[in-house]
């Protein structure tokens, strides 16, 4: 695990460090516990890590928004002013048969807060 020390970062308005975890490659085990103790509590530059051009995955969280409705969710319109039982709703959730919601149908629920990967990142 690395972070990045946030009082040498004038120029980012934010006091809560940016931390990444960093795999340990080659040798045996006993090796790589080893050189990880090493560098514990130790200032490690950037070059030490990432070589310039190197191509990453970077992998993190979104947002998260909380239990939303199926408007803000999933951009449904809404309803017209004179409907009944309530207008931010889906107006047809399907046929008959299947007798059963399909998984294409938007529905409230959480919104936000999922895995994502971006794949080759340049340095």
């Amino acid at each position: 695990m690395a972070h990045t020390t946030m009082r040498d970062l004038h120029h980012i308005e934010q006091n809560k460090a940016h931390v990444m975890e960093i795999q340990v490659n080659g040798g045996s085990i006993a090796d790589k516990l080893t050189y990880a103790k090493g560098l514990l509590e130790q200032h490690e530059p950037v070059t030490s890590v990432f070589q310039k051009d190197e191509m990453i995955d970077v992998i993190s969280i979104t947002e998260g928004h909380g239990y939303e409705g199926v408007v803000h969710r999933g951009g449904v319109k809404r309803l017209p002013r004179k409907t009944d039982r309530g207008l931010r709703r889906v107006a047809c959730i399907g046929a008959w048969h299947p007798s059963r919601v399909m998984f294409s149908v938007v529905r409230a629920g959480q919104n936000g807060f999922d895995h994502r990967t971006e794949v080759n990142k340049k340095i």
